[in-house]
């Protein structure tokens, strides 16, 4: 029996749990929000960064994980957030919430500074050491998914998808949606060789996002 590409992450042992609790359980803090290279804080600890179509559920997760109702703002009109936002995870990490992609409501000039402002941050940032890739359990990966997939590839940036809103659908239509998502996956040398299944909702898979992000090194 052949495994399965892209197996979801095994549950994390104690040790590596109670390193992600710890993280998490320290401060959190909003640094700044940048909307040019030359604004980003200095590159003196790891990041990772979480970017993710319009209403994926990015904020909802982001705020999971660190335990804070309001920490990254949800916005109920697509593409409102046009700057990169980092927060300070302790003094080690760095989480950097990227701009919602795929929308149509903001203007030309806009979307298209944002673009040159992603793809130089994916290019340039030496201590960026992972990005997390949301999408929604309900669509699986869509062509605009593919175009920021593709940028990391080319940006030769790791980077894991996350599947959000498990709790939205059945079994079922889980199992056919990583299916698809598998799929898609294969095309793209960058992309790291395990998916998280969350629920903000219900915590599903959040031990194990943190995990992750307190164990890259």
């Amino acid at each position: 029996m052949t495994s399965l590409p892209f197996p979801l992450t095994p549950e994390p042992d104690e040790a590596s749990r109670e390193a992600g609790r710890l993280l998490f359980a320290g401060p959190c803090d909003f640094v700044k929000g940048v909307t040019t290279m030359e604004a980003l804080p200095p590159a003196d600890r790891i990041e990772v960064c979480f970017a993710g179509r319009s209403n994926v559920g990015k904020s909802s997760l982001i705020n999971a994980l660190t335990g804070r109702k309001a920490l990254a703002r949800a916005s109920n009109t697509p593409g409102r957030t046009q700057e990169i936002n980092y927060f300070a995870l302790g003094p080690s990490r760095y989480l950097v919430d990227l701009p919602g992609y795929g929308y149509a409501e903001a203007p030309k000039p806009i979307v298209e500074r944002w673009q040159r402002l992603l793809k130089g941050y994916l290019a340039g940032r030496q201590t960026l050491r992972r990005a997390f890739v949301l999408i929604d359990t309900r669509h699986g990966v869509k062509s605009v998914d593919e175009e920021i997939l593709t940028l990391l590839d080319r940006s030769a940036v790791t980077f894991q998808v996350v599947m959000t809103k498990a709790d939205k659908v059945s079994q079922a239509e889980r199992e056919a949606v990583l299916d698809q998502v598998r799929g898609a996956l294969k095309k793209h040398p960058a992309a790291y060789p395990e998916l998280v299944m969350t629920s903000s909702e219900k915590g599903m898979g959040i031990e194990t996002l943190r995990t992750i992000v307190a164990t890259l090194g």
